[in-house]
């Protein structure tokens, strides 16, 4: 689904993004809500960047990355976490491109996730190469997402993939070859 957000562009740079986890619910510009196999999903797009709910039989996770207003927690290359049952992995990193790369590697994302069922953008007011776009799928059990953040007049687009699944035991596991 592509949406244009009816606000101003409130990211300034890619510097600024934080990163959180169990945040409440923030006010959404969008929200595209999802049911895969068993996990509800609500992927939102803020003012500030982007949100995901995911809601499990085995709990709640909530994940945030966005300018936060007197958050010390910037915008980390990787995480890796437990969460009650599940293990919760991100990862981040900066594109820094031409502005030629810049707007071709925008239409390609915002094509690619403006179509599909599992997939959310948003373009701002002002240029249409300032987006927040995000795309969720389950596989294995686990859920994954992934988002892009586009910085046109830095020609910054930073890039995150979350994996959230539950967590085998230990002994849990079936020996090799039995």
């Amino acid at each position: 689904m592509l949406t244009t957000l009816n606000t101003s562009y409130t990211d300034t740079r890619a510097a600024d993004l934080a990163w959180a986890l169990g945040r409440e619910p923030l006010p959404a510009l969008a929200t595209l809500d999802l049911e895969l196999s068993g996990a509800k999903l609500q992927l939102r797009l803020l003012g500030a960047s982007h949100q995901v709910l995911l809601e499990e039989e085995r709990g709640v996770c909530s994940e945030t990355v966005a300018c936060i207003r007197g958050s010390s927690t910037p915008l980390p290359l990787g995480v890796a976490k437990r969460i009650g049952d599940w293990e919760y992995e991100f990862a981040a990193r900066v594109e820094e491109l031409t502005p030629g790369q810049f707007a071709g590697r925008a239409q390609e994302l915002l094509a690619l996730v403006a179509d599909h069922p599992h997939g959310l953008a948003g373009v701002f007011p002002g240029s249409p190469h300032a987006f927040t776009a995000l795309l969720a799928h389950r596989h294995e059990g686990q859920v994954h997402w992934r988002t892009w953040h586009a910085y046109p007049e830095d020609g910054q687009l930073v890039a995150t993939r979350t994996r959230v699944g539950v967590r085998v035991p230990a002994g849990a596991l079936s020996p090799v070859g039995v």
